[in-house]
């Protein structure tokens, strides 16, 4: 995914972000602290080297989740953007906040010892078939910012 920059941003589209390169090292972290910082059982990330991230709208507020690292988010919205470990190579983003998360795949785990024990068996579970009404619903007062950059989004403008 080097040939175009990579693009992505948060949930109300108060920040948006551009890397200029590939992105390195794709993988779900178990760690517990990721598991807050995403309010889920895992973190998915992979690293922007650094000089390749660029953030092309708003500004990123961060917090020091330990002394070497800092996590990135939207203070609006809430949406994880980045993990960092200060003084290292690059900026990791969240993977599910890229604009086509399919289009990177993880290739490892990290902190396996602290993997949810049933999380292999999510695949299996039957769909909900009754929640097509529901997503129907959702979807005519959808406020989230599109999968892809816009000149201008204000939130407000939706409402």
């Amino acid at each position: 995914m080097s040939a175009r920059a990579i693009t992505g941003g948060c949930q109300c589209g108060a920040i948006r972000y551009r890397v200029e390169g590939e992105l390195r090292n794709a993988h779900i972290c178990h760690c517990r602290m990721c598991q807050k910082a995403a309010g889920n059982y895992f973190m998915p990330l992979a690293k922007a080297l650094n000089g390749t991230l660029r953030v092309t709208r708003g500004e990123i507020a961060y917090f020091h989740s330990s002394d070497p690292v800092r996590r990135g988010f939207c203070r609006d919205c809430g949406t994880p953007l980045i993990f960092e470990t200060l003084g290292g190579t690059g900026p990791n983003v969240t993977l599910g906040s890229l604009d086509d998360p399919a289009a990177i795949k993880p290739g490892f785990q990290g902190a396996p010892e602290s993997k949810i024990a049933w999380l292999d068996e999510l695949a299996a579970l039957p769909p909900d078939e009754d929640s097509t009404a529901w997503f129907d619903r959702i979807a005519l007062s959808n406020r989230q910012h599109p999968d892809h950059d816009t000149e201008i989004w204000l939130q407000e403008e939706r409402s």
